[in-house]
């Protein structure tokens, strides 16, 4: 089962919510909802991992924002159950009437149906796109007493110990994992995955020491970076993090063509009606724009976006077929 959390969205409770980041808030105006009759109810937004993880945290922070937009609670359900497949199951039999959201990404969306037999949905057809909501690069990371000083370090050992490393993941298929897989092809070294349900539960096993290293989203790991509780090897965008330029990138450490980050958006199932798409897209977008949350975003190492659906769709086509090739090349399949 899922988990469930109400999230309240009054903008006085949004306000105190953000006050103790030192955030200031303008206001939303509240123009949106009185283009039409949507929303006249709560909205309930399928985040398809673990509560705790980067997914997580961004559908958090969207969600707040764009319930205040719409004037309506957005609740968020959590259910990283099969890889996040039960929750893009269940978000494509929803009712075509826009009041299911999905919180898409990278795995559940565009990876999963190269990984798992057992889906069953075809992703770029069941999906009505919204709206891209940000991009974040990853970080490799690894527990702060690993003998790991640098991520060369940790490759050349790999190569020369094929297996003998271990490294987590938020799941079969998730952005953590293709990273690993991503890199592990272009250094050409192997190591032995462990799968979560979910980054969270992941990252707290890395902070235990029970596997090696990990390769997840800036927003899931960025407090205990911060704390020194784990330490960042590199990150997967071609240029630095501004919120951590001494960071070294990965493809600036001697794998130049390595890039790769998570990206986050709205979907909705097929066959809810366009002005209800449209209504949704203007509320997140105004809802990014919203400087206290795009600053938040920034600050959570995530480049605010904002899309059309077109944008979006073409995206999701992109990203269908390079990770499909990579899945047949690296033969990875999980049932």
């Amino acid at each position: 089962m899922g988990q469930k959390s109400i999230i309240s969205i009054s903008r006085r409770q949004f306000v105190q919510t953000l006050a103790p980041a030192g955030l200031a808030l303008v206001l939303l105006p509240s123009g949106t909802k009185a283009q039409g009759q949507f929303p006249s109810k709560n909205l309930k937004l399928i985040v398809p991992y673990a509560a705790g993880g980067g997914t997580d945290a961004i559908a958090r922070l969207i969600a707040q924002a764009v319930g205040t937009v719409l004037g309506q609670t957005m609740i968020v359900e959590n259910n990283g159950t099969a890889g996040g497949n039960l929750a893009t199951q269940q978000a494509a039999s929803a009712d075509k009437d826009g009041y299911t959201v999905l919180m898409a990404n990278q795995g559940p969306m565009v990876v999963n149906p190269h990984l798992f037999k057992s889906v069953k949905v075809d992703m770029l057809k069941a999906f009505d796109t919204v709206s891209m909501i940000a991009d974040a690069p990853l970080v490799v990371v690894v527990p702060k007493d690993s003998r790991f000083g640098s991520l060369q370090e940790l490759v050349t050992f790999s190569q020369k110990n094929p297996d003998k490393l271990t490294y987590g993941s938020a799941g079969n298929g998730s952005a953590s994992h293709l990273a690993v897989l991503l890199l592990a092809t272009a250094a050409k070294f192997k190591a032995v995955h462990v799968p979560y349900r979910g980054a969270g539960p992941a990252i707290s096993d890395l902070v235990g020491g029970n596997f090696d290293f990990m390769i997840t989203t800036m927003p899931s790991i960025i407090g205990l970076m911060e704390a020194g509780t784990v330490r960042a090897l590199a990150v997967t965008s071609k240029v630095r993090v501004t919120a951590f330029p001494v960071i070294p990138t990965v493809a600036e450490l001697g794998w130049p063509d390595y890039e790769t980050s998570a990206w986050y958006g709205f979907v909705v199932p097929a066959g809810v009606p366009k002005p209800v798409i449209e209504h949704l897209r203007s509320a997140t977008v105004e809802a990014i724009n919203t400087p206290a949350l795009k600053e938040r975003l920034i600050k959570e190492g995530a480049t605010p976006l904002g899309s059309s659906p077109e944008e979006f769709a073409a995206l999701l086509g992109k990203e269908h077929a390079r990770w499909g090739a990579l899945i047949k090349e690296t033969g990875l399949r999980h049932d």
